[in-house]
């Protein structure tokens, strides 16, 4: 078993650290709620008292931060970079979701010290986390993400190598633009139906054995009540926050104009889910976006 610096537990990192724990796993975690740290050394972790401490003499370092600028603060710029006390044996797997060039930044600064960094970012939101089933997109060489594969798999069901570093932001990128797509056409689509009189489990269920089938449908449906175990049958409490959607179509919006790549549905969505969140609704879960909708 390995000796894990694991940073930031928020929503996503305490489950996914606490998943470490469980596969047997020496975890030293470090965050900066109390609280957090709390129920990760409630479940047999050691509570850090600095980000330092969380990663001298492990052999993988795990980071689940809000943005680029404190990863590359974290091990780079900051007042006391991890690159200076990380071992060259260690793995650091950064699990954030950020924009590409600072994964790749961070990475070639790694190597220039003699370090292995990767991006490795996930879907499958909280529920995945605390189940374990997460997907990851990673940004390694093979060897690389040969060393990670046996951690991540800890904490996912879905390990993808989608090519080298970088790459795993990349693919986040696309998927959750396409997930915004999707989510925002089946809310449409549901609240049109229900408009016209249609009951919306009845609806849901027609376009899932048809042509519309799609994720949202078939796990995450946005109506309150179709579906049980959904943030919409909890108020929209819990999952995947739309200021978090709304960070990561920013990301995508970058990435599409670094590559001069045509992106007018993803526009679209960000343009949609920047007006839902301007209505006060950024702590809700992204699915409520169908209450955009009914408003109008």
């Amino acid at each position: 078993m390995a000796t894990i610096g694991f940073i930031g537990l928020g929503n996503m990192g305490g489950p996914m650290a606490i998943n470490l724990l469980k596969a047997g796993h020496e975890v030293n975690a470090f965050d900066l709620s109390q609280a957090a740290l709390d129920t990760v050394a409630a479940e047999g972790g050691h509570a850090a008292a600095s980000a330092v401490e969380a990663a001298t003499g492990a052999d993988f370092i795990v980071s689940m931060l809000p943005a680029g600028v404190h990863v590359e603060g974290l091990y780079q710029t900051g007042a006391a970079p991890l690159f200076d006390v990380i071992s060259k044996d260690a793995l650091i797997i950064d699990s954030s979701t950020i924009d590409a060039a600072t994964a790749q930044r961070v990475s070639a600064a790694a190597n220039e010290r003699g370090l292995s960094f990767i991006d490795a970012p996930v879907s499958g939101g909280v529920g995945g986390a605390v189940a374990g089933t997460l997907a990851f997109m990673v940004g390694a060489t093979e060897a690389q993400f040969a060393k990670a594969k046996p951690i991540l798999d800890c904490m996912g069901k879905n390990i993808f190598h989608a090519g080298q570093s970088g790459a795993g932001q990349i693919a986040k990128a696309c998927n959750n633009m396409l997930l915004s797509i999707l989510m925002a056409g089946t809310s449409e689509a549901l609240n049109m139906g229900m408009k016209n009189g249609l009951d919306p489990a009845v609806l849901s269920e027609i376009m899932k054995q048809s042509s519309g089938n799609n994720w949202a449908l078939q796990v995450y449906n946005p109506v309150p009540d179709v579906m049980a175990g959904v943030p919409s049958s909890n108020g929209y409490q819990g999952g995947f926050q739309v200021d978090l959607m709304f960070k990561d179509l920013g990301l995508a919006m970058e990435l599409s104009q670094q590559s001069n790549s045509p992106v007018p549905m993803g526009s679209a969505a960000r343009s949609l889910f920047s007006l839902h969140k301007s209505k006060g609704n950024g702590g809700l879960d992204f699915s409520s976006v169908i209450k955009l909708y009914q408003d109008s």
